[in-house]
Parts: C-alpha cells; sequence; structure tokens
C-alpha cells in the first residue's frame, strides 16, 4: 500500500527527474552556440557576420525544434517518447561536435555559405535538443498532472548557466578538441536522462489532467499577442548588446549580460511565485525611461554607468513582457502552441535586430524602434491610485490622453530650438524634466506612455541622429558597426566607430592634410618602423598593412614603394577613398591596392615573401579579431614576409592587455620582439597624435637591432607574463588579459 507520504516524495523525485533533464538540455543549447563560434573563426574569419550568421542558424533551429515538438505533440505518449528518443540517438552520429571539413569556394557568399556550413554540422544536434523544453514540460503535465509552465524557469536557468560557462570556465580551462569531447559526454547524459522522463509518460493522452477533455485553441489575436510579446525583449538583447558595446563600453565579455537578463527574466516571469514578477514589471515603466537618455550618452565618464541602466532596463522590461505571455498562458495541451508563437516571436525579434536593421538604417535606430515597442506593450498600473483610476473612465481618458500627446510632441521639440525659441541646455533640460514627469502620469496608459517615451528619446538626443543621418557622408552602417565623420579637436576630422577613433586628419592645408596623427604618429612604434623602411629593405620596400581605417599610414609611402591593404569592411575602402571624408590616399598613395575581405583568409592565399614590412592594425573598436593573434595567425604572417622582414602589431586596448598574447607567440614562433610605448607631450597632443602601443617582430634579430638603432625612442621587453598559456587557433581566452586601467585615447 502506498502511503501519502510516499506519494508526496515520489512526485517530488519525478518532478526533479524532469527539472533535471530540462535544465541540461538548455545548459548544453547555450554552451554550443558560442562554441561552434569560436571553432569557425579560424576557418572563416572574424567578420561579425560569422556571429550574425551563428544567431541566424540558431534562431531557426530553435523555431524548427519547437514546431517539431509542437507536432510530436499529436502522437500517442510512447510513441512521443520513441521518436524523440530515436532522433537523439540518430543525432548522436555526428558526434564529436565539430564543424565539417568544408572551406568557402573563392565566389562564395558568406552570407549563404556560412549558414549552410553551420547548419550542416551542427543542425541535427542542436534541432533535437531545442525541442527538450516544450517537449519536456507537456511530458510532466501528462505524467504528474501538475502545471507544467514553471519549469520553463529550469530552463531558463539552464541556458544561463551554459551562456556562463563558456567564457567564464570552459574556453578558458579547455582546449576546443576537449571541449567537444566534454559537450558529447554531456549529450550521452541528456539522452539517459530523457529515456528516465520517457518511462513516467501514460499510455495514453488521457491521463493525468484529465486532457481528454478537448480546450478551446487559442485564437489568431492570442497568437499574435504571443509573438508580438516574445519578439521585442528577443530584439532588445541585440540592440542593447549593440548599443553598450559599440556606443557605452566596448568591454570583452560585455556581451554575455544582455542576454544573461534576458534568459534570467524568463526564470523571474514563469515562476510560480508571482511577487517578485509583479514588482519589478512595476519598476519597468521607469527604468524604460532612465535607458531613454542612456542612448545617447557622449561623456565617457557616465558610460559605465548608463551600461547599468540599459542592462537592468532590458532584464525590467523583457520580465514585464515575458510575465504577460505567462499570465496569458493556454491550457497545457496547447502548450506547444505556445512556444511555438514564443519562438517565431524570437526568431522575428532577432532577425530584426540582427539583419534587417544593419540593411535598413544608418545607425542603431532599431534600439529606439524597440523601446518604443516595449513602452507600447507594457501593461503596468500606475503607481497612484487616483490617477489609474482616471485612466479607467473612457470620457475623461480620451480627452486628457490627446491633450496630454500634443503637450509631449510641444515639449519635445521646443527642447531642441523649435517654435523661434533659442536653442538652450537649461531650456531642453526643463523640457526634459517635464516630459519625464508626464511619463510617469501617463503610466497605466499604453498610448500616453507611449508617446512619453518616444518624445524622451527626441530630447534626449535622437533629433541630432536623425540630422546626421541626413547629412550625406556624416553616417554609415554596415555590418561591422556604425561609422560616423565627424569634426574634431584643432581643425581636423574624425572618423569614429563605436568608441574608437580609426583616423584623424588634420585640416587647413595639404601639409596639414598629409601629417600622420592619432595612433600613427611619427614618434609611435609604426612611425619609426616607416621611416626606417627605406633603410632596412630598400627604397622599393614592399609594405602590407592589415586594417584600412582612414588611411593614415599611406603618408608614409616613399616613391618606388609597394603597398598592400587588407580590409574586411568595404564601407571602410568607401569612407577612405572619398576625398570629401578623408584625402590620405588621395594626396599620399592613390595607387594603392586595396585587398578586400577578412585578412587572414587573404594572406593564406598569397604566395610566401611577398612583403618587408607587415602592419596588424585590424581591431573593431576595443573588441579583438583573436583568430589574428594565435600562432597560427603569426606563422602565416611570417611566410608572408621576407626572410629578414618586419611584423609591426598595435595592441592599444582600453580593456586587454594583449603583451602576454604577442610575446606567446613570439616565444613559440621564433620571432625577436620589442614594444615601443608612445605617449605624446601636449604640443603633439595639439596636432592630434595620440597614445599607443606597437610590438615590433622579425625572425631576424639583426633586423630588429637595425630598427631600434634608427633612432632616439624607446624601446622595451614585451611582458612576458609567467604560465601563460599562448593562443592557437585550438585555445584562446580573453579572460586573463582583461584590465580595467584604461589606455591612452585620441583626443
Amino acid at each position: 500500500m502506498v502511503t501519502v507520504a510516499t506519494a508526496v516524495q515520489r512526485s517530488g523525485a519525478d518532478r526533479a527527474r524532469f527539472v533535471a533533464t530540462i535544465f541540461v538540455g538548455s545548459f548544453l543549447l547555450f554552451l554550443v552556440q558560442p562554441m561552434i563560434a569560436r571553432m569557425a573563426l579560424p576557418r572563416l574569419g572574424g567578420a561579425p557576420s560569422v556571429w550574425n550568421s551563428a544567431m541566424l542558424v540558431y534562431q531557426l533551429l530553435l523555431l524548427g525544434g519547437y514546431a517539431y515538438a509542437h507536432w510530436l505533440g499529436r502522437l500517442r505518449p510512447p510513441r512521443q517518447a520513441v521518436v524523440h528518443l530515436a532522433l537523439l540517438l540518430i543525432a548522436a552520429l555526428t558526434l564529436p561536435i565539430g564543424l565539417m571539413e568544408a572551406a568557402p569556394p573563392p565566389d562564395a557568399n558568406p552570407f549563404l555559405w556560412v549558414p549552410w556550413l553551420l547548419l550542416a554540422s551542427i543542425g541535427p544536434l542542436f534541432f533535437v535538443i531545442s525541442a527538450q523544453a516544450p517537449l519536456l514540460q507537456r511530458w510532466f503535465a501528462l505524467s504528474r498532472g501538475a502545471d507544467p509552465y514553471p519549469l520553463y524557469a529550469a530552463s531558463n536557468l539552464g541556458s544561463f548557466g551554459g551562456l556562463l560557462a563558456y567564457p567564464l570556465l570552459v574556453e578558458p580551462m579547455l582546449a576546443v578538441a576537449e571541449q567537444r569531447w566534454l559537450w558529447s559526454i554531456g549529450y550521452a547524459a541528456l539522452i539517459a536522462l530523457v529515456g528516465s522522463c520517457a518511462l513516467l509518460l501514460p499510455r495514453s493522452a488521457a491521463s493525468g489532467r484529465g486532457e481528454a477533455v478537448a480546450v478551446p485553441r487559442p485564437g489568431w489575436r492570442a497568437i499574435a499577442s504571443w509573438i508580438a510579446l516574445a519578439a521585442v525583449p528577443s530584439g532588445l538583447i541585440l540592440s542593447t548588446t549593440l548599443h553598450i558595446t559599440t556606443d557605452l563600453v566596448a568591454m570583452p565579455l560585455l556581451w554575455v549580460l544582455p542576454l544573461g537578463v534576458y534568459l534570467l527574466s524568463f526564470t523571474v516571469a514563469f515562476a510560480s511565485r508571482r511577487g517578485p514578477a509583479q514588482a519589478i514589471s512595476r519598476l519597468a515603466p521607469l527604468m524604460l525611461m532612465l535607458a531613454c537618455f542612456a542612448v545617447f550618452v557622449d561623456q565617457s565618464w557616465l558610460a559605465l554607468l548608463f551600461g547599468v541602466i540599459s542592462i537592468v532596463s532590458l532584464f525590467t522590461a523583457s520580465v514585464a513582457l515575458h510575465s504577460r505571455l505567462f499570465d496569458s498562458r493556454p491550457d497545457p495541451q496547447h502548450l506547444t502552441l505556445f512556444y511555438l508563437a514564443m519562438s517565431v516571436g524570437g526568431a522575428l525579434g532577432g532577425l530584426f535586430a540582427a539583419l534587417v536593421a544593419p540593411l535598413v538604417f544608418d545607425w542603431t535606430y532599431e534600439h529606439l524602434v524597440l523601446l518604443i515597442a516595449a513602452a507600447w506593450l507594457m501593461r503596468s498600473p500606475n503607481p497612484f491610485a487616483p490617477i489609474q483610476r482616471l485612466w479607467k473612465e473612457p470620457a475623461h481618458a480620451r480627452t486628457l490622453t490627446l491633450a496630454t500627446m500634443v503637450l509631449l510632441a510641444a515639449l519635445a521639440f521646443a527642447g531642441k530650438g523649435a517654435f523661434g525659441l533659442p536653442l538652450s541646455s537649461d531650456l531642453n533640460r526643463g523640457a526634459t524634466i517635464a516630459i519625464i514627469a508626464a511619463g510617469i502620469f501617463a503610466m497605466g496608459n499604453p498610448a500616453l506612455f507611449t508617446a512619453a517615451v518616444a518624445a524622451l528619446l527626441v530630447a534626449a538626443g535622437a533629433m541630432e541622429r536623425i540630422e546626421m543621418s541626413a547629412a550625406p557622408g556624416k553616417m554609415t552602417r554596415s555590418f561591422f558597426g556604425v561609422y560616423s565623420v565627424r569634426a574634431g579637436s584643432n581643425d581636423s576630422r574624425v572618423l569614429v566607430h563605436g568608441t574608437t577613433i580609426h583616423g584623424i586628419q588634420n585640416l587647413g592645408s595639404t601639409d596639414r592634410e598629409r601629417m600622420q596623427t592619432s595612433y600613427y604618429a611619427p614618434a609611435s612604434g609604426v612611425g619609426v618602423a616607416m621611416r626606417a623602411a627605406p633603410d632596412l629593405f630598400g627604397p622599393q620596400a614592399r609594405i602590407a598593412v592589415i586594417g584600412l581605417g582612414a588611411g593614415t599610414l599611406a603618408c608614409y609611402a616613399r616613391p618606388g614603394q609597394d603597398w598592400s591593404f587588407y580590409e574586411i569592411d568595404p564601407v571602410v575602402v568607401g569612407i577612405a577613398r572619398d576625398p570629401k571624408r578623408f584625402t590620405f590616399l588621395a594626396r599620399c598613395r592613390p595607387d594603392a591596392q586595396i585587398k578586400l575581405g577578412d585578412a587572414r583568409l587573404l594572406i593564406e592565399r598569397e604566395p610566401a615573401g611577398v612583403a618587408d614590412l607587415l602592419v596588424v592594425d585590424a581591431f573593431s573598436s576595443d573588441s579583438v579579431p583573436m583568430h589574428l593573434l594565435t600562432s597560427e595567425a603569426f606563422a602565416d604572417y611570417r611566410r608572408l614576409l621576407s626572410p629578414g622582414g618586419l611584423l609591426l602589431v598595435h595592441i592599444s586596448n582600453r580593456y586587454l592587455n594583449l603583451q602576454p598574447v604577442v610575446a606567446g607567440a613570439a616565444a613559440s614562433g621564433g620571432w625577436h620582439a620589442k614594444l615601443r610605448p608612445y605617449q605624446p607631450d601636449s604640443e603633439r597632443m595639439r596636432l592630434n597624435e595620440a597614445g599607443s602601443k606597437w610590438v615590433a617582430m622579425s625572425p631576424s634579430r639583426q633586423t630588429l637591432e637595425r630598427l631600434v638603432s634608427s633612432s632616439e625612442e624607446k624601446w622595451i621587453e614585451l611582458e612576458d607574463r609567467r604560465n601563460f598559456r599562448p593562443w592557437t587557433d585550438n585555445y584562446a581566452s580573453l579572460l586573463p588579459l582583461i584590465s580595467l586601467q584604461a589606455a591612452p585615447e585620441s583626443p
């Protein structure tokens, strides 16, 4: 005879079994995405399109997995188990996880070829695991007769764990080959856990909560609502990540935080205890208004604060919208339809932010669009009860809403100098405060609150961005980022990518336009090497540069030299070649050959010994293309160089100390190396020179010694950190290199 206590214990053990299975599946799912993208870098290059393609593949496979789980629900429970376990075993035939042995054809379109490669490599495994969360929740409802939706919190907790585990534990501790086998072991454990859950399924669907009684299928309006509520937070992850890592703080690993808080929002929103979700949802409108200011921050000292505000706002908005999803969830009979609609929304939000927006907008306007959409979808009540009661009276609410919308528009544009008013920071500040007050008043009224958020964005700086977009040549966007050409200090023009300056050109005369500025000053490491090139390699020296920027280095060119640039972004080529924006190339080296594509892939196809001096300066903002700093990459550079050639590597970075990486590559590759740190004095800074760190390397000790002795500039030994593991295509980690001591910035 089974006692009540025994039944309770058995029920708790069964629940724990389902929770563990869902957790492990989600953990593996979010561990494999950064892992497979890391494997792809040496073969496909470090272009952001690789990461965009990985995200696209992830969203499509997730959608496919949820559709499969929905279809599987039509079968009897035992047959569902047989089919799913069979697919898990078939997918296991592709283990250990990894990329197919295939290289892109020379004429391949990477936006088509890369997704195909990723789909063919991880498609079966990712597809079958992505079905775990909705399928196992349905099995739980069938076997235990309990509400399955809170188990989705375990799914997202597992996703969060897998997301953090890769950059913090797996990548720093294990080589790629070891990572592949570790993941395979986890997959075997998952099959065993799924099998144990399958044993608890009833023989028919009429068990558990009495699912023999048919529940009407949700209507299209409900499904559309689920899609919208899932799409906006999904898009906000990518737009917030792009915003904080490009416009605020370009710190490595920061991309983990937006995705992490997004996953945690599901854990809170789908929890059985509703108190935390309701409290955070009430806070969400206030945080959303604060996030409007973070979009346009220019002061570097405020960047970190507003980066935190952006992430907290993403979390609160996601909790608010996902809580609406939870509150509108259907009967468990339609659970898989619910998650399928959520997956469609997630895919649409991701596609909009990752692929559509870069083609449509020349700035990150998608972030503004998504903030406004989040304001519209929020349904948090006004914190003041009398105002909330006011919004429930249709006659008064309609008139008051229209009047307040007119007031909001007037305040937003008045602060920007409209209506003949003077353009004043005090006036704009006063208008902004009034808009915030109106926004608090508007909470609980979706249409009016949306108008308040839009007005706040206009007052905070949206008009200035729109004006830059309207001016030809001021702002350009590609899949690699947003580039703006701005007026700089001391009569100059500046090329800015994110938070990093990629070139400064002095204006006023032909001689000033030819000056080497920014990180490329004559006394910098690369400046010393360029000036010494004729003595080191003769008047017909062959110069190759990875990374074009504004084309500043071209003004070191001498008659008779052969110059080549490797540049991954055609937009940068267009900016550097446009004399209306920068004239370094036009005035100094109009015949320079520019080779478009990922530098490492291009260099692999070059003949040996075709360069005497090679410059590596290909970092976008403060992010690091890791595949350009591995031992294999340095071997490619050595093959490209003549036997006594010289390599210059730019390692200035605000958040990473890259000296140990280059020192490790030098030691393992037989290079001789010296570091040239440069900090200009006040006079040179007025000429727009900036501090920099360049490493000079050569397989020939004699070449390096001649370089060092060719000028009076100071060269020092590289920092060789003890026990630092050199980077290879099989292993690399940014974690040991993070340093918050900012490098000198350009003027």
